[in-house]
């Protein structure tokens, strides 16, 4: 296995560039993994495809304003600095686009506090403490980050969030949940169809490309997730009653298979709380997960890799170039699959 066999050419004209109106008129492509047989529709009438006792798991984190500007003391040069993760109540891991800042070196963000770099982390990454808390600040001095594909920018920072975005933590959407509407809910709840809540707060790590030529040898980033006992609970009476566990994103495959990994003998999943190093990659065996609606994902990526673990990577990169063909829309305000 090697990451070139999960690369593939996208011109940048697939790309979305911009959320569809309303959120569920986007496309789906449905992918059946036994028979590869693969169907056109529109996002709104997943329900189609859907069975009563069926349960959808969805991420509530919510994306916060991570990207703030400042300037270096006392030289009053720009910076402008990205939250990736907070390690403690003042301290976060940050991307920092500006020169000259070492271990040492204090700043000042414009209608926020100061901080100070307190370690030289891998290229741009620094660990920075600041002398207060952020969050009272970032709603004044944060914006939205958009991924670094998407140049026209958002009009509503809204439609960065799922409608059901609750616990502020994360630098990115769980995009495969922003198709959903109150509206399709309603209209799922009376098929008899679930919902669960996970969170997982996203790091910008995810977007990244596996640069390593064997991707055993990639480091996986980390991310916090949470598992409640009440959602424990659901998913392992719905595979105990016969319905199918589907999992809206990579972000709740990634938790409900971490929970997974601790579970009891005669239980899918265990309560869980904390960060995860789950690496998904072919030849793995799924423990909790039974269907996925997923968007399309960049080349070389841990995403792409864990969805053809899923599907398996032949057919999940036919389904891709189909997708092309029928002139889908790709990455994070594209259009999505549903893998059953």
């Amino acid at each position: 296995m090697k990451t070139a066999d999960f690369d593939y050419n996208l011109p940048i004209e697939y790309i979305a560039q911009t959320p569809v109106e309303p959120r569920d008129a986007s496309r789906l492509l449905v992918l059946n993994r036994e028979t590869g047989q693969m169907t056109h529709t529109v996002f709104r009438e997943i329900g189609q495809y859907l069975k009563p006792n069926d349960l959808l798991v969805l991420n509530k984190t919510r994306v916060i304003p991570a990207r703030v500007f400042g300037r270096k003391v006392p030289t009053g040069g720009k910076i402008e600095v990205l939250l990736l993760r907070k390690e403690d109540e003042v301290t976060w891991k940050t991307l920092v686009r500006g020169k000259g800042m070492v271990a040492g070196k204090r700043l000042k963000l414009d209608s926020g506090p100061d901080g100070e770099v307190l370690e030289v982390l891998d290229g741009a990454q620094r660990l920075i403490r600041f002398d207060e808390p952020l969050e009272p600040y970032l709603d004044r001095a944060g914006h939205v980050p958009l991924p670094p594909y998407i140049h026209v920018p958002l009009k509503d920072a809204n439609r960065y969030q799922t409608v059901y975005a609750t616990y502020p933590g994360s630098a990115a959407a769980p995009t495969a949940g922003l198709h959903f509407t109150p509206e399709l809910f309603d209209r799922l709840a009376t098929q008899g169809i679930r919902r669960a809540y996970i969170t997982l707060h996203i790091g910008l790590d995810t977007f990244a490309p596996v640069q390593v030529e064997n991707p055993l040898q990639h480091t996986i980033h980390t991310e916090w997730c949470q598992i409640s006992a009440g959602t424990a609970e659901v998913v392992n009476r719905t595979r105990q009653e016969g319905g199918r566990v589907i999992c809206v994103g990579t972000t709740s495959v990634r938790t409900l298979e971490t929970a997974a990994r601790i579970s009891p003998p005669g239980q899918v999943v265990e309560v869980f709380e904390g960060p995860t190093d789950l690496f998904i990659l072919p030849g793995y065996e799924f423990k909790a997960v039974d269907t996925v609606v997923t968007n399309f994902h960049l080349p070389r990526s841990t995403l792409l890799m864990m969805i053809s673990a899923f599907a398996g990577r032949e057919l999940i990169l036919k389904a891709y170039e189909e997708a092309k063909r029928a002139g889908y829309r790709f990455y994070s305000f594209g259009d999505a699959m549903l893998v059953l």
